[in-house]
């Protein structure tokens, strides 16, 4: 594994990461910003959608947001227009992948972390065809969500279980077979995920600053330790051996600044196996 170095720095509460084409998106929920960001550090926003969270996902190459705030799902059309795709409902909306088939999960937290709400348990839903349903639920506090190369599996982060819950991907989208993936402790609390070609997934983890590759059963193969919370986790490049962390300051879910202003950067290091699947 490579060093870690920071390829943007001075951003709020940084998610998201999702690269695409030569460059790594993400989102920096403070500003209400997509970003996007060159090998080289330059960066570009490519869309402004004041939501918290603010979640992407690349439907072919077509950029998806998920507009928490006001319960939309948004397209954004290649002159930088953004557009209603579906409308979700009622707000609590989280993370968003591509099924591969044309179709979006997105789910939803079932409570308002940020005021101090008693938990309750959330869902993931199915986009396709101009519809929107739920084919989950019961996960405590559903974070990110990666669907794998063949298309046949949907994992997601419960960050309160600790776990990562696998989901099989039926004809028709809808999710069965329901098991843990991966237990990984209760010290553990996975936020966003990505997969690799080794079928092993990757997990960003706030409150343990680090970031860390699991095998199913929840065995772990590599920790990237960080001096501030890693909140998510992309692999990309030109040979898909960069992992990217967005990372920052962690306060609080209940601050009225959930991250210490300035301190979200993109972090990158090179790492033996390339990614896969979607997220």
């Amino acid at each position: 594994m490579g060093e870690v170095r920071t390829l943007l720095d001075g951003r709020g509460l940084v998610e998201s990461p999702r690269w695409h084409g030569d460059r790594l998106y993400f989102s920096d929920w403070s500003a209400g910003e997509v970003v996007a960001v060159g090998l080289d550090g330059a960066a570009e926003v490519v869309a402004r959608v004041r939501s918290l969270p603010l979640c992407t996902a690349w439907l072919d190459d077509r950029l998806m947001i998920v507009s928490s705030a006001d319960g939309r799902l948004l397209r954004r059309d290649p002159d930088g227009t953004l557009v209603a795709h579906a409308e979700l409902g009622p707000s609590g909306w989280n993370d968003v992948v591509a099924d591969g088939r044309g179709g979006l999960y997105v789910n939803a937290v079932g409570f308002d972390p940020m005021s101090g709400e008693v938990s309750k348990p959330g869902s993931v839903s199915l986009v396709a065809d101009g519809s929107v349903r739920q084919v989950a639920d019961d996960i405590a506090f559903p974070n990110g969500m990666a669907v794998t190369p063949d298309k046949s599996t949907l994992i997601v982060a419960d960050s309160y279980r600790h776990n990562l819950v696998a989901f099989d991907i039926d004809a028709d989208g809808g999710l069965s077979g329901r098991r843990v993936w991966a237990d990984l402790g209760e010290a553990a609390a996975p936020d966003g995920i990505c997969v690799d070609a080794e079928d092993a997934v990757w997990y960003a983890d706030v409150p343990n600053r680090r970031c860390v590759r699991v095998a199913e059963g929840g065995e772990i193969l590599q920790t990237v330790h960080l001096d501030r919370g890693g909140f998510a986790c992309a692999l990309g490049g030109p040979d898909g051996r960069t992992l990217f962390i967005t990372a920052a300051e962690w306060r609080g879910m209940t601050e009225t600044e959930p991250v210490a202003p300035g301190s979200g950067r993109i972090l990158a290091t090179e790492v033996d196996v390339p990614g896969a699947g979607r997220r």
